[in-house]
């Protein structure tokens, strides 16, 4: 992909900042001048996350998720901006991608043992899910925004974790903006979001992970800019079940793990919240269906597909094009 030259910005000083949250780690890589508060910058950034996590954490028990799952059907349970504002754009996608993505798997999750209340599958937990009346999430909670408030219309147990890491990485980027950083990168796990260009002029160069257990490897590099991108992957947490891996994104249409050929998808979106519950999304529809739904989207989406002789590419947009060049020839 050809590149433009900028004038570099000579006043800049390259800082990473970082900690730890929601079982891994947040950073942030800085180009910023004498003028930015780095002390104050960190701060604010680690409180940003820790704020995402203690509302919408499964793992914490006095978390507003958890407090909303704990509530008598048809009561209104009051909750910050934040977390509605999540619950709303997870219910919406959940509609468009016909229940590929859905954030009320909670009982699945824990059901299969990769939430807060077991570590293996419990037969008798996966059975009773499976045998709940099946409505959808949207059917199941009502969103009162002006008010501030949600009431699940019938017994519901909610999970956002696949998407509350991308809403993490844009609080995270809002939070560089509002002290004027205008050269920065903001990561969480495998969700990031570049904050206009490197100082240099250059965009940011970020790995695409090769989904691979066993180690961790480059499958290829791809040039952000004013962009966020997010992977979802079957091959850091599954259950091996003789030849099959099963992911611990769940399918709630199926009421089982993810199982197909898809090994990792990678999404480009205007802010990481949406890549990050779109890459579910297309990852749970599998490869046909998820291709058709991201060209239907029009997302931009690479899909790294298990084949006998090895993964397969597969993408969309600039996905399909030169945007992700090989490590070994950069």
């Amino acid at each position: 992909m050809p590149k433009t030259s900028f004038e570099p910005v000579p006043a800049c000083k390259r800082t990473t900042l970082h900690g730890p949250t929601m079982g891994t780690r947040w950073s942030a890589t800085v180009d910023a001048d004498a003028s930015v508060n780095l002390a104050a910058l960190r701060q604010e950034l680690a409180a940003a996350v820790e704020q995402v996590d203690a509302q919408m954490s499964p793992w914490k028990p006095d978390s507003d998720l958890m407090r909303l799952n704990r509530a008598p059907v048809d009561t209104w349970v009051d909750l910050p901006a934040e977390i509605l504002e999540v619950l709303a754009c997870a219910l919406a996608i959940q509609r468009l991608s016909a229940g590929a993505f859905d954030p009320g798997v909670g009982a699945l999750v824990d059901a299969w043992g990769f939430g807060a209340m077991r570590d293996a599958p419990d037969g008798a937990a996966i059975h009773s899910v499976r045998q709940a009346a099946p409505r959808t999430t949207h059917e199941c909670l009502a969103l009162d925004l002006p008010a501030g408030r949600a009431r699940k219309r019938a017994p519901l147990q909610l999970d956002l974790c696949a998407i509350a890491k991308g809403y993490a990485v844009d609080r995270m980027a809002a939070v560089l903006q509002q002290h004027g950083v205008a050269h920065a990168l903001a990561a969480l796990d495998g969700e990031l979001r570049a904050v206009g260009r490197q100082a240099s002029g250059v965009p940011w160069a970020v790995a695409l992970e090769r989904p691979e257990a066993e180690h961790r490897a480059v499958h290829g590099v791809i040039d952000l800019q004013d962009l966020a991108v997010a992977t979802s992957g079957d091959y850091r947490r599954y259950l091996q079940v003789g030849d099959a891996r099963l992911s611990h994104n769940m399918d709630a249409r199926r009421a089982a793990p993810v199982n197909n050929t898809v090994a990792s998808v990678t999404v480009l979106a205007r802010t990481c919240m949406h890549a990050d519950a779109w890459a579910t999304a297309l990852l749970v529809a599998g490869p046909g269906e998820g291709l058709a739904m991201a060209q239907r989207m029009g997302l931009e989406a690479l899909f790294l597909l298990r084949r006998p002789k090895g993964l397969v590419d597969m993408g969309l947009g600039r996905f399909g094009s030169a945007a992700v060049v090989p490590e070994a020839i950069r």
